[in-house]
């Protein structure tokens, strides 16, 4: 069974034209939505792919109607792959899984993304420790500075209560905890 998937991002526009396109396409079904592609929570979109079978094929007018991002296309191909469902654009027509040529294209697709996700990854990697090595700081900014850690070691010393001191410094009884154990090795 051929099923549509109509997309317009504003209420301003109007999905006529996808609907006629994909009812021309055989499409016995055509769920639609007026939602930004931005937005990755699309019901009609989750409520499609819950009502595809086996079989099925999905059919939009363009990829842009249907996916975010390469990426996006991907995971959406992979679920209905997982289904057994195919899936056609009218605009793109290299994109027909059910055909072998189709299948080979998001397959290379698949291979560029992949790659794409591994430099970032790396580019990452690579920009973190050029920070760190100009001392940049990760992570939230300490509750207490050093100053504050130096006076609770004090009174910790002077056998005052944990629960007093975190009080004094408006902290958790635990955040204090960590604060005093990663000066203990310093302090020494």
């Amino acid at each position: 069974m051929n099923i549509g998937y109509a997309r317009v991002s504003t209420n301003s526009q109007d999905l006529q034209l996808q609907r006629e396109l994909l009812c021309q396409a055989g499409c016995t079904r055509v769920f639609e939505e007026k939602i930004s592609g931005a937005k990755k929570d699309r019901p009609e979109l989750l409520r499609m792919m819950d009502h595809l079978r086996e079989g099925d094929v999905l059919i939009v007018s363009r990829l842009d109607r249907l996916a975010r991002s390469t990426i996006d296309l991907l995971a959406i191909a992979d679920q209905l792959n997982g289904i057994g469902a195919g899936l056609k654009s009218l605009a793109e027509p290299w994109l027909d899984t059910t055909s072998p040529a189709g299948q080979m294209i998001l397959t290379i697709f698949s291979g560029i993304a992949q790659f794409e996700r591994s430099l970032i990854v790396e580019r990452t990697r690579a920009g973190r420790e050029a920070a760190q090595r100009k001392g940049v700081k990760f992570g939230p900014k300490p509750s207490l500075s050093k100053d504050q850690i130096e006076h609770a070691e004090r009174l910790v010393a002077e056998g005052k209560p944990i629960a007093q001191i975190a009080s004094l410094l408006r902290v958790h009884r635990a955040t204090l905890y960590r604060s005093l154990n990663r000066a203990a090795p310093n302090s020494g």
